[in-house]
């Protein structure tokens, strides 16, 4: 018997010692090898400590336990329930037992699949009872079911700490989400001063290393919208623990780094993490293989990322444009933007799937679409019609502040939708009532920016907006109050009781010592020069004592002056950058005779008596100063014309742009035309 008890022990050192343990055992997260040794309480930390020798030693013991109740003395430790559900991949061992076949565990002629069938059951009560209570891994979507908030959460875990750690903070952030702001903040109040909060961040950076790396990720997520501090251990911990393993992140973490990456602030982690992340979206940017991914990485990538990088996603994009969804070419704006690269390829094909697409378009699109297309100086007037003409077929589903906003931004891009601004202030004219302040001071500015005229209510608009006004006027903060007169004075009307109230010298002390003076002291000129000059504005008495403003810079314009020179002969016949009164300032002055069939030196011998002679002002003006691709002239333009023919000059404007792609003579042909020309300036959109 002594002879088989030995033979039997020499067979277990065997396989204790000669096989790879890998092999013996699968390995679960978080160091669990199975059968799983289970306490009565159970703590993380005790489980993490569990070495990998005492599972074998416990589980070999416990296997042998059917087969020799008694080997040498040994028998089962006390305190401690094994779980003996034994699992392998491969055949516990190579070779087959040579003990005495009585006692072998299987005979020579068994094949080594009947030994991976064996199966040992228990036989004791408190083994089915312990089995019972092992504790299984948690999931944070039950978690979040069942709990109603982040102190029951934490209660949960106080109770019977699990694994992973993470899902507590996830079922946190998913109960967080579902609540009140001032609920929210309450909640996370009460989840700092827990007294369980601290040993579930301790547990969370024992498991970081060990944690599957889209949990990983998700978890950090969680726990910086639960509005933990970025600068506590936890967070700076997990963030390091993300960086060593940033080479396990395949396509589906990089949609989460790169969420995660948005909601971090700066620091020395992030910004090592950030670059790292750019390294890896360098090496497997050809492997991405859904598009909403690819947006997403493109959209964290970051402004000051290399070009190079910024290259081959736009590259990538492209060779992908044929499985864009509309969702895909809506969102492609606002992704190009976040990255500060103008593609026009991609905007163009884009934008014509949103053309295509366009009814059904949600609200914050559009205003995407358009604040991306801002950013990226991009001016596509086809698409800016299509979401202009959409909204003006459905203006009764579409609430005033939207409108108006959207009439913001198409002023910002100076693209003027006639149709859309008359149905707006149509509905003005119906209901004055219905605007706050806000709306009257942004109807304004975009109307006098733009230069609308409605052409049938014109005047009912302009007295509808002074009346909603008047109505407000004690309660009219100084800065805008001045915004909508001067936005009436771009516009040639002169409401009195508005100017009276402007002009008080409270108001004007006000305007001058705060906000942006700067600004506020132009406008104040503006004023005063349209009172001067303006025939439709009969309060002339009135004065506004203002500082100075600097000259304005003078452009050379030495194109148009070696054209003048090539026509005329030299420069005898016109004068450069003439300073006019009003801080009026001119390109080129051209004295003509009344017909405006000859021009006359500036020697004075041969000038003409001043009845006979018209003065001539000749403007060089960019594109900025039109609407987009017409010739429809903006508020500011329209005004300097008026002022302009006031003090009795002719207005001559040259287009900048079309004389630049011209050669000499033909820019010699052009400017002649223009100056002996009959052409009336436009006040209606005509296209260039």
């Amino acid at each position: 018997m002594n002879n088989k008890a030995h033979s039997l022990l020499l067979n277990i050192r065997q396989l204790s010692t000669s096989l790879p343990r890998s092999r013996v055992l699968r390995i679960y997260p978080l160091g669990f090898g199975r059968p799983e040794v289970v306490h009565s309480q159970w703590n993380p930390r005790n489980s993490l400590l569990t070495g990998f020798d005492e599972g074998l030693r416990l589980s070999v013991r416990y296997l042998f336990q059917g087969i020799s109740k008694s080997v040498d003395g040994c028998t089962q430790t006390k305190g401690i329930s094994h779980a003996a559900v034994f699992k392998c991949d491969r055949v516990l061992c190579p070779r087959r037992f040579s003990s005495d076949s009585e006692h072998s565990l299987v005979s020579d002629g068994t094949s080594d699949r009947v030994l991976m069938k064996v199966n040992f059951h228990p036989t004791s009560s408190e083994d089915v009872l312990t089995r019972k209570a092992r504790p299984t891994p948690v999931n944070h979507k039950k978690l979040a079911q069942e709990c109603n908030s982040l102190s029951d959460v934490l209660d949960t875990f106080s109770k019977a700490p699990t694994f992973p750690g993470s899902s507590y903070f996830l079922a946190m952030w998913t109960i967080a989400k579902r609540v009140s702001e001032d609920k929210r903040r309450f909640e996370i109040q009460l989840m700092f001063s827990h007294p369980a909060f601290s040993q579930l961040c301790e547990q969370m950076m024992r498991e970081a290393k060990i944690m599957h790396y889209d949990h990983l990720l998700f978890s950090l997520n969680a726990i910086v919208k639960l509005g933990i501090p970025q600068n506590t251990l936890m967070v700076q911990t997990l963030l390091r623990t993300i960086q060593e393993r940033i080479n396990e992140c395949d396509e589906r973490c990089l949609s989460i780094l790169s969420t995660v990456l948005a909601t971090l602030e700066p620091c020395m982690n992030v910004k090592a993490l950030q670059e790292g992340f750019r390294i890896l979206v360098d090496q497997q940017v050809w492997k991405i293989e859904h598009i909403f991914t690819l947006q997403r990485v493109m959209k964290c990538i970051g402004k000051d990322t290399p070009f190079a990088l910024k290259k081959k996603l736009e590259m990538k994009a492209v060779k992908e444009l044929d499985r864009f969804s509309v969702l895909n070419s809506q969102h492609m704006f606002e992704v190009l933007a976040a990255m500060d690269h103008r593609s026009v390829v991609l905007l163009n094909e884009c934008s014509k799937a949103v053309i295509d697409n366009i009814h059904g378009c949600p609200f914050k699109v559009l205003i995407s679409i358009l604040q991306s297309c801002r950013d990226l100086r991009y001016q596509n007037e086809d698409l800016f019609k299509s979401i202009a003409d959409y909204v003006t077929t459905t203006f009764e589903i579409w609430k005033l502040k939207q409108v108006i906003f959207l009439l913001m931004l198409f002023e910002n891009l100076g693209f003027r939708p006639p149709e859309l601004m008359d149905k707006l202030m149509e509905k003005v004219v119906e209901d004055p009532g219905s605007l706050n302040m806000k709306n009257i001071v942004s109807i304004l500015h975009v109307c006098s920016s733009l230069n609308h005229i409605h052409r049938g209510q014109n005047r009912e608009f302009l007295e509808a907006m002074t009346s909603a006004l008047t109505v407000r006027l004690h309660h009219i903060s100084s800065e805008n109050l001045l915004s909508v007169v001067y936005s009436f004075c771009l516009m040639n009307y002169f409401p009195l009781a508005l100017i009276n109230q402007l002009t008080k010298k409270t108001i004007i002390s006000e305007l001058l010592t705060s906000g942006d003076t700067e600004k506020n002291i132009h406008k104040l000129h503006v004023l005063n020069t349209c009172l001067k000059l303006d025939e439709n504005a009969h309060y002339k008495a009135v004065h506004i004592p203002l500082p100075q403003l600097p000259r304005p810079p003078s452009h050379p314009n030495d194109t148009v002056a070696e054209v003048l020179s090539h026509l005329w002969e030299g420069e005898g016949h016109f004068s450069r950058n003439v300073q006019l009164p009003h801080n009026y300032h001119i390109d080129f002055e051209i004295r003509m005779d009344n017909n405006r069939t000859q021009v006359f030196p500036f020697s004075g011998v041969d000038a003409p008596s001043a009845p006979h002679m018209q003065r001539v002002a000749v403007l060089c003006v960019p594109k900025s100063v039109y609407c987009l691709n017409s010739s429809h002239p903006r508020g500011l333009l329209a005004m300097k014309i008026r002022h302009l023919n006031a003090m009795g000059f002719y207005v001559i404007l040259i287009h900048n742009w079309e004389l630049r792609k011209l050669r000499m003579e033909d820019a010699v042909a052009f400017v002649k035309a223009k100056i002996y020309s009959d052409e009336t300036h436009p006040t209606t959109d005509t296209t260039v």
